[in-house]
């Protein structure tokens, strides 16, 4: 049996798998940050290294990969004037700059400032600086709201309001 399947339904597909793929993961990012602080702290200077390479090997070039395929769909089924392709769009480039801009330098900090800070713990439990602190609460902070708009997204493009 053979099945017919359309082009626009194959970068649907795709389209949703990058969603998936660039930004499955950091709606766990509070699971696994309280899980590791909690069960061996000194271990979270590593977790910060692969949260950053998430950042850039994971969630850039899934956000690239959802634009690209959200451009076409929105191309070929002219749904450029509905709101959810606009807000999809917005939503796209304000991921992108506050990732590239904000997040992934601030993210790099992090990992330089944590490994200092494990160093100076010597062999005792990790002991992290007000400057570690402040840095988890800013990332933190943004990575949430980051996360708010990509639901949101997701909601926008089920109900297409």
């Amino acid at each position: 049996m053979i099945v017919a399947v359309a082009f626009y339904d194959v970068v649907l597909a795709v389209h949703i798998m990058a969603v998936v793929f660039a930004f499955g993961a950091t709606l766990a990012y509070p699971v696994l940050l309280g899980t590791i602080a909690k069960a061996d702290s000194r271990a979270l200077p590593a977790l910060y290294k692969a949260l950053h390479a998430i950042s850039t090997r994971v969630i850039m070039p899934g956000l690239a990969l959802v634009l690209i395929c959200g451009i076409y769909l929105a191309s070929d089924a002219k749904l450029w004037s509905e709101f959810f392709v606009q807000w999809g769009l917005a939503a796209v480039v304000v991921i992108g700059a506050v990732e590239g801009m904000f997040l992934s330098p601030r993210e790099k900090q992090l990992c330089v400032v944590a490994d200092r800070d494990l160093a100076a713990s010597g062999e005792g439990p990790f002991q992290p600086s007000a400057e570690h602190d402040a840095l988890v609460k800013r990332i933190g902070a943004v990575g949430a709201l980051m996360d708010l708009i990509v639901l949101l997204t997701i909601l926008f493009m089920a109900i297409k309001p």
